[in-house]
């Protein structure tokens, strides 16, 4: 069995399993408590904020731990709005932040504050210019992650964080996705990440709060933690998660080598497997373990589970993997192929046997979902050529894939595209919410023209027009 989803959860890293098992001897009182029991985990509690605030790049008194990464992230958008709010109501985000930055938006919103999601281009990075844009002298915050935890691309952080720093709005970093392979070095003001994504144990967060950064915790009143970590601190779970931090970081240079070359293969190899392919992401601006492919006329979830068959575990922001049915938002935000999605983030522990074999099951398992779901043989895209004539009036077909799945409503596209000649259009009427996103991709990916969409009854009408 091959574990290709590191980003979603790294395994437990050696050292954490051994930081933990001793503080669950060594670390077990009240850090609070004055007695030799206590003063020894206070010892272990300060030894290990020192270390995790060293491998963040922040004095060891702005360091809190919280009781996961949502938390943190949680606890600092409210935090630093509450204590700016003289300045004003307004967040700005990017449109492709992790859910738990966009759930703390929206109960920002529903509270009476103002929104601003800042979109992407199709690597899926903001634009520096488009973020500054967006600020303004009622900003309270800005939040933008250092990396995307779906597709993997890095941001424009201290470009970010010098517009921010300029205007007088804090930044918040969501560097969960980033910290193992190092620091954020931007001018941040409060930052969040989770241990488990390094290879710590769950149920432990980061939050980094610079001095000077006006922050007023929200909720009940603690005395633990600054008051922004309410509750007994665990012990033994913070200590495995700063030691674990440590000795990833001493590795990342050399992992980081080794993992690119794999992905590199991987991102190579997977088109020229696999035909109707599209790899998303930034090519170079990106994680150094992470790569995201999309396939046409795939059902995500089954090819999960066709790989899972195979002994490869990978994750994916299809829409046919979630139970709401509705596609990543990080991939509409995109605005990338959604069907057939996924995401392989390699671990530490993976090899290049592990890749060889991953790129020898792929086609199979790909072609065996095409033809459960009866899709067309894949081709390679048409080449440039003078177009035949055009047939006046163009005909038009209508293709009713109503309260049909994805991939399905690309699927009849596809099959009926050569009944119409050149010129002539075909209408896609869908209720799916991917195929906002997979019709007009489908067509870049095919040489045909997105005419566009329109309300329909009971969905939308996409209407396609041939070209060749």
């Amino acid at each position: 069995m091959s574990y290709f989803d590191a980003a979603s959860s790294a395994p437990l890293h050696p050292v954490a399993r051994q930081a933990l098992l001793a503080a669950l001897d060594e670390g077990w009182a009240d850090p609070a408590r004055l007695y030799r029991e206590g003063r020894r985990a206070r010892l272990l509690l300060d030894a290990a904020r020192e270390a995790a605030a060293e491998a963040v790049g922040c004095r060891p008194d702005e360091l809190v731990f919280t009781p996961s990464g949502t938390r943190a992230v949680h606890s600092g958008v409210a935090g630093a709005l509450a204590g700016r709010r003289r300045v004003g109501a307004h967040l700005v985000v990017s449109a492709v932040e992790h859910s738990s930055v966009l759930h703390a938006a929206g109960a920002h919103e529903a509270a009476g504050g103002t929104v601003t999601e800042v979109g992407v281009g199709r690597s899926g990075a903001v634009a520096a210019a488009d973020f500054a844009a967006a600020l303004r002298e009622d900003t309270a915050l800005a939040c933008l992650q250092s990396a995307n935890h779906e597709v993997g691309t890095l941001q424009p952080v201290a470009e970010v964080a010098g517009a921010c720093r300029a205007a007088g709005v804090p930044l918040l970093v969501d560097a969960a996705q980033s910290l193992a392979w190092g620091p954020v070095e931007a001018p941040w003001s409060v930052l969040a990440a989770s241990a488990h994504k390094w290879g710590g144990p769950a149920g432990v967060g980061l939050l980094a709060v610079r001095k000077g950064v006006r922050f007023a915790p929200q909720g009940p009143a603690d005395e633990r933690e600054s008051g922004r970590a309410p509750g007994f601190e665990n012990l033994p779970a913070v200590v495995a998660a700063a030691a674990s931090l440590r000795a990833v970081r001493a590795e990342a240079a050399e992992q980081a080598a080794r993992l690119r070359a794999l992905v590199d293969r991987i991102r190579t190899r997977v088109p020229e497997l696999v035909a109707d392919v599209e790899v998303v992401g930034d090519p170079l601006e990106r994680l150094p373990h992470l790569v995201t492919f999309s396939c046409l006329y795939v059902d995500g979830e089954a090819l999960l589970h066709g790989l899972d068959r195979e002994g490869f575990s990978v994750s994916s922001g299809s829409s046919c993997t979630s139970s709401t049915l509705t596609p990543s938002h990080v991939l509409r935000a995109m605005g990338v192929l959604s069907e057939g999605n996924v995401r392989v983030s390699l671990p530490t522990t993976a090899t290049g046997d592990d890749v060889e074999r991953f790129l020898a099951v792929l086609p199979g398992v790909v072609a065996g979902v095409r033809e459960r779901l009866g899709a067309p043989v894949a081709a390679a895209p048409r080449e440039a050529a003078a177009p035949p004539p055009v047939v006046d009036p163009a005909p038009s077909l209508v293709v009713d894939a109503r309260g049909r799945r994805c991939p399905i409503p690309v699927i009849e596209l596809a099959k009926v595209i050569g009944d119409v000649p050149v010129g002539g259009t075909v209408t896609v009427l869908a209720d799916d919410e991917a195929a906002r996103l997979d019709v007009p991709a489908w067509c870049g990916m095919r040489g045909q023209e997105y005419v566009g969409e329109e309300p329909a009854e009971g969905g939308v009408a996409y209407t396609v027009r041939r070209t060749a």
